[in-house]
């Protein structure tokens, strides 16, 4: 039965992306770095800068909007939104950006996420060793509990729930490091990575040093990056009339639940299960209409590779517990029942956020990727708690 809050299907449609380039030293700042990918995006919808209406961000973005207008030439901006829940809810930004251009608030929506991840003050997975303002959210609401006893980084909150999933499932490391094997694999083919170039064999995996023993190593992480995605969406209409043929937004949801934190959830009654992705799957595929066989290809947010393990069950793309076996079959491949992140993911390109898996999924969709599938006509792009479906139009 299809529900009340779901969005019209291609109600919106993104009409342009664009990227700086992915590094450990922009050498600029996140200003410079979103004003870029902006004008970027509009260049690629073939648009003047001056027409986009409204712009989308994340509460975390250090970019102020008033700073943004005056910087790239907005000169009327009717709407503008911020999105919380750190990484989990990267994709909420096009969630915002389609109800704008649905009901009639925004015409053009810019989504926007500038980082300095490497270079910026502090690095963007170190140790939060202090409560402040600025990240007593950032990650974990028990700070209280974590700092005392040295969880004080995003790994080692993420080990919490990623020792409870191996030792229910009897996932191993080397299980996880499969998964990251592929990622690196597509990585090697596409020039916007981090990782280009730079295949990486299962043993180089297991000979990297730990970061949270026994669960996460070292590339088991995703790139802590520098740089700035932005997404221009617009009603299809509008988008139709564009050069680039409209990737449909054909379904948008978001599910954070009761006692869920940003990326440790360490107060929900199993550890091993990504509650919200379930949720998520049945907004997404059941309140909105998709089969999962449906889905050509899979951007999952990776940000440390148990959690796609948990996402691809909570999802449904396999049941609980056989993540490893559906990753060791060889599922994530191009020839694979689910081709996952072909862009390298998180871990293999960079980390912009999640939103940088936006613009592999459209790129995908327009036959234009690095490493193309071949006629991606359904995309999921999912960050455990916010999620799409887009679609070609």
């Amino acid at each position: 039965m299809t529900r009340a809050h779901v969005l019209p299907r291609d109600a919106a449609a993104i009409a342009g992306i664009g990227q700086t380039e992915f590094s450990r030293h922009a050498g600029r700042t996140e200003l410079q770095l979103a004003s870029e990918a902006i004008v970027a995006a509009c260049a690629d919808a073939q648009i003047e800068v001056a027409d986009v209406d409204g712009l989308v961000s994340y509460t975390i973005d250090p970019v102020e909007e008033t700073e943004l207008v005056r910087t790239v030439g907005l000169q009327e901006i009717g709407y503008s939104a911020r999105v919380p829940y750190g990484g989990g809810g990267s994709m909420g930004v096009l969630m915002h950006a389609a109800a704008a251009v649905a009901s009639g608030v925004a015409d053009i929506v810019v989504c926007y996420r500038a980082v300095r991840a490497r270079s910026g003050a502090t690095r963007f997975g170190g140790a939060k060793v202090a409560v402040n303002v600025a990240n007593t959210h950032a990650g974990t609401t028990a700070s209280q509990w974590c700092m005392p006893h040295g969880a004080l980084t995003p790994a080692s909150w993420i080990a919490l729930n990623a020792t409870r999933y191996m030792h229910q499932y009897g996932a191993t490391n080397e299980d996880f490091g499969r998964a990251v094997v592929q990622l690196r694999t597509y990585a090697a083919t596409n020039p916007a990575a981090w990782g280009y170039q730079r295949p990486m064999a299962l043993a180089d995996h297991q000979a990297s040093r730990w970061i949270a023993e026994p669960c996460i190593r070292m590339f088991d992480c995703c790139q802590e990056t520098d740089g700035s995605v932005a997404v221009v969406v617009t009603s299809h209409e509008r988008a139709a009339a564009m050069p680039h043929p409209p990737v449909g937004i054909a379904a948008v949801a978001g599910a954070a639940r009761f006692e869920q934190e940003i990326a440790s959830d360490h107060y929900r009654p199993d550890l091993s299960v990504m509650e919200s992705s379930a949720v998520l799957a049945r907004r997404l595929f059941d309140d909105a209409g998709f089969r999962r066989d449906e889905i050509d290809l899979a951007m999952i947010y990776d940000a440390f590779s148990p959690i796609l393990f948990m996402q691809l069950e909570a999802l449904g793309f396999c049941g609980p517990g056989e993540a490893k076996d559906f990753v060791g079959d060889g599922n994530l491949a191009p020839d694979g029942s689910l081709p996952c992140n072909t862009n390298g993911g998180l871990i293999g390109e960079g980390y912009i956020h999640g939103l940088n898996m936006v613009t592999e999924a459209v790129r995908q969709i327009r036959g234009t990727a690095a490493n193309p599938l071949p006629a991606v006509e359904v995309a999921l792009v999912s960050a455990s708690r916010t999620g799409a479906i887009l679609t070609r139009s």
